[in-house]
């Protein structure tokens, strides 16, 4: 049965407070503990990507991230009136998740905020842009050719992030998502370089979704939230 709307925000939301819980916590309790590799933090955002994929996509399609929404709506594979309901879902699921590391773990490594390194802001902005290119791309794969058998399709928007965090993390702390960095910005006070994250990751969505349209998208095939589209 599909889902009502609010049922699909409180997917999102839910699915959103994993994503940010299971990621940030893993940079705060790797900071606490004196240092991760970066393989094991990309591990660990690989799961924190897929394991709310696997638990919501049949829910909401698990976006988890307003660039993502926004690319599929400004594509027209879901409809801009659901788009509200799923950033709501998405902010306050952050923010959940991120409240949740700080009052588990406390305010170290500044809850895993995402700040540009010595390279600059030009270097952080050029890199999310293109990261989060390749981000929804993935997406878009598993939006319009389905999970693939075996499901094996719902690993790829993972593995773009944890490839991500492994390749960019230490220059960029590796977003793609807005609210995965404002979330842990807020609460620990930190917004150097905040912007770039704010304009670079939904800019490399809509580049995408500007240039990849789909040719059809069934509704009942492909998921809630989506509309009928032909191109």
């Amino acid at each position: 049965m599909r889902a009502g709307l609010l049922g699909r925000c409180l997917a999102e939301a839910a699915g959103t407070a994993l994503l940010v819980g299971i990621g940030t916590g893993s940079i705060v309790w790797g900071a606490r503990a004196g240092g991760l590799p970066q393989w094991e933090l990309a591990a660990a955002w690989f799961l924190a990507v897929l394991l709310p994929i696997l638990l919501f996509i049949h829910v909401s399609g698990a976006h988890l991230n307003p660039a993502v929404t926004l690319a599929l709506a400004a594509s027209g594979r879901v409809a801009w009136r659901e788009a509200p309901a799923y950033l709501a879902g998405q902010l306050s699921g952050a923010f959940l998740g991120s409240a949740t590391v700080l009052g588990l773990l406390g305010r170290t490594d500044r809850l895993g905020a995402t700040v540009p390194s010595d390279g600059g802001v030009a270097l952080a902005f050029g890199l999310e842009l293109g990261f989060t290119a390749a981000l929804v791309g993935s997406v878009f794969i598993l939006s319009d050719e389905g999970e693939g058998r075996h499901r094996w399709r719902v690993s790829l928007p993972p593995l773009v992030v944890g490839v991500s965090t492994f390749l960019i993390g230490p220059l960029t702390g590796s977003s793609l998502n807005p609210v995965r960095t404002l979330a842990p910005a807020v609460l620990s006070g930190t917004y150097t370089g905040l912007w770039v994250y704010l304009l670079a990751v939904p800019l490399g969505a809509l580049v995408v979704a500007r240039a990849w349209r789909p040719t059809a998208v069934d509704r009942l095939d492909r998921g809630p939230g989506r509309v009928e589209v032909t191109t």
